[in-house]
């Protein structure tokens, strides 16, 4: 809504489809955003205001900041507690919401919870569970795919395994619905408890990757695009019946590969978002309604509503804006979710395509407006729902407590036998299966790279070695694009820190250092925005630079996959027959 343009009473909603309460500010033709920004419009500026009661009269008043001292008391007591109002939802929040690989997010709401879920590719457990109360606010609680049964990637590369899954939550039950590309193609699991345990799969007919689920009364809808376009059937959610044939419904715009649709239902049209151009820098998000799910469905003529391929964007540190979800708060508020990715070292990205969050209002239209103008920034200064702050992660995750947190994952189906605690430590069995294999799982544990700056440190101990076995601390994109820093047995029986650069069918050793008998040694690496130092240290004091290298060589740009940087411990033995373990002490992750 235009607020210069608009005419007082035609719409109940403001820039960002919420109620309006009872009085609010426009500077300009926008609402504030943040009290922080009325504040500094407020000195030293002469600033357009007008003020507007949303009593039953509506009254509207113009005035400069100038004048505002000139009020009546009554009129700056008014001010003082619409601010007061408007600063309960107005506290902003950083980009990405979710960060590091965390691509192709879905997210659903059940009474004040929200829950969303994101791709896993090879990576197991697969499809991380998140909740919030607030959509800026997110803990992992799980993961919906948790057993071999549900999730067979012993074949799946970086290119492999699960695609964009949907969450979706009706009659008491819970739905994800996903594409495992190097197994079974599409299908669902279900649960009563998100924090529990999910079904088995429910294997699904109609084709395609990205599918999704719309339920309206007793009937469920599947959308995916097995063919050049997006495609529609009704099915049964429990048995994976299809009920109905599959019917193409909408093509997109033009753009190339046309994916991740999600229907809603509102104000009797039915929307069908997707995203086209690819999930790269091109990538967008458009929409189409029809009166009918069936269609036809017509396009927006505003269409894409989210994109960074345009002049206003081009120069954002966010790029390749796509792949989203909608929802809507129980406060009336409509929201999006979606993935992009920052560009580091040039025109590379390392962390992944990660989690963004955006308002959105629905315009005279009824077609839904994206932050205004179809952007997102890193800093979102915009009205939130009431913010819940979770506690700040440990810097340190120890082993004394036997378990590892939701955040570590496998290289596809590990071997249980090979991961342990013994005395507070974490005990990896040494496994002939490299980093660089592209079957079967080598014994590594790994979790996000969720900085830009960070610091990453371990304690390693490699015993019961033979010649070339190896444990160490691996900045991992996938296998053929990895950096490692690693203990290593040698052929004269002592062991020697080494620095190794394997990229594609190339490796190269920057630097190997002799070890003190018996070592504990402390390896750590260092990221910034375009390369990587590794350091090592035996007294756990005193850290020596052994190389660094520069970033872009394992970035997607580069190396290619759909996923981002894992940071790992992992343990490699030359021969089957080794009886090589590695005891790490801690991991500790700092963002810098």
């Amino acid at each position: 809504m235009d607020a210069c343009t608009k005419k007082l009473g035609e719409s109940p909603y403001d820039l960002h489809g919420r109620k309006f309460q009872d009085s609010s500010f426009i500077l300009g033709s926008c609402f504030f955003s943040t009290i922080r920004f009325l504040r500094s419009t407020t000195f030293g500026k002469t600033k357009r205001f007008i003020y507007l009661w949303m009593s039953p009269d509506k009254v509207i008043t113009a005035f400069t900041n100038l004048q505002l001292i000139m009020r009546k008391t009554f009129m700056l007591i008014g001010m003082v507690l619409s601010l007061s109002c408007l600063a309960q939802n107005t506290e902003g929040y950083r980009n990405p919401v979710i960060p590091g690989f965390h691509p192709d997010p879905s997210v659903c709401r059940v009474g004040e919870d929200f829950y969303l879920v994101n791709s896993s590719f090879q990576y197991f457990p697969g499809v991380p569970l998140y909740h919030s109360k607030d959509l800026v606010h997110w803990t992992q609680i799980g993961h919906c795919l948790t057993r071999a049964s549900q999730l067979p990637l012993h074949d799946a590369s970086a290119w492999g395994g699960i695609y964009a899954p949907t969450i979706r939550y009706n009659n008491g039950t819970f739905y994800m619905i996903t594409t495992n590309v190097s197994d079974c193609g599409n299908f669902l699991v279900h649960t009563t408890d998100p924090r529990g345990t999910w079904s088995e799969p429910v294997r699904l007919k109609q084709g395609g990757i990205d599918p999704s689920l719309y339920f309206e009364e007793d009937r469920c809808y599947m959308v995916s695009n097995p063919d050049k376009g997006i495609w529609l059937c009704e099915i049964n959610p429990k048995t994976g019946e299809q009920l109905s044939e599959s019917r193409r419904i909408w093509n997109g715009t033009g753009g190339r590969h046309p994916e991740a649709p999600h229907i809603y239902q509102k104000d009797g049209w039915y929307y069908l978002l997707i995203a086209e151009g690819g999930t790269e820098y091109g990538h967008k998000v458009t929409i189409a309604r029809s009166r009918h799910i069936e269609g036809p469905y017509d396009g927006n003529p505003s269409n894409p509503i989210l994109t960074h391929i345009n002049m206003n964007a081009q120069d954002s540190p966010i790029q390749g804006t796509g792949h989203a979800d909608l929802v809507q708060a129980a406060d009336g508020s409509w929201w999006l979710v979606c993935l992009a990715f920052r560009p580091q070292a040039g025109s590379h990205h390392l962390t992944g395509r990660e989690t963004y969050l955006a308002p959105v209002r629905w315009d005279e239209n009824a077609w839904p407006v994206v932050n205004g103008n179809g952007t997102i920034s890193l800093q979102m200064d915009v009205p939130t729902l009431p913010q819940q702050p979770l506690a700040k992660k440990p810097v340190r995750t120890d082993f004394k407590e036997g378990r590892m947190g939701h955040e570590w994952v496998h290289i596809r189906n590990y071997h249980p036998e090979n991961y342990s605690f013994v005395s507070g430590k974490l005990r990896l069995k040494a496994s002939s299966i490299s980093l660089n294999h592209e079957k079967g799982s080598p014994t590594f544990m790994g979790r996000r790279q969720e900085h830009i700056g960070f610091r990453a440190t371990t304690s390693v101990a490699l015993q019961k070695a033979e010649a070339q076995d190896e444990a160490g601390l691996t900045v991992y994109m996938f296998e053929p694009a990895h950096y490692d820093l690693f203990v290593k047995q040698t052929s004269e029986g002592a062991q020697a820190v080494v620095l190794r650069y394997p990229m594609g069918l190339l490796t190269h050793i920057e630097r190997e250092v002799a070890l003190p008998k018996a070592a504990q040694v402390q390896l750590r690496v260092h990221g910034s925005s375009d390369r990587y130092r590794f350091e090592y240290a035996t007294d756990g004091k005193n850290f020596h630079r052994l190389g660094e290298i520069d970033a872009k060589y394992i970035s997607t740009e580069t190396a290619g996959g759909f996923t981002g940087v894992m940071l790992g411990m992992y343990a490699v033995s030359a021969t089957a027959s080794s009886k090589a373990y590695a005891e790490f002490e801690y991991f500790d992750y700092e963002g810098e």
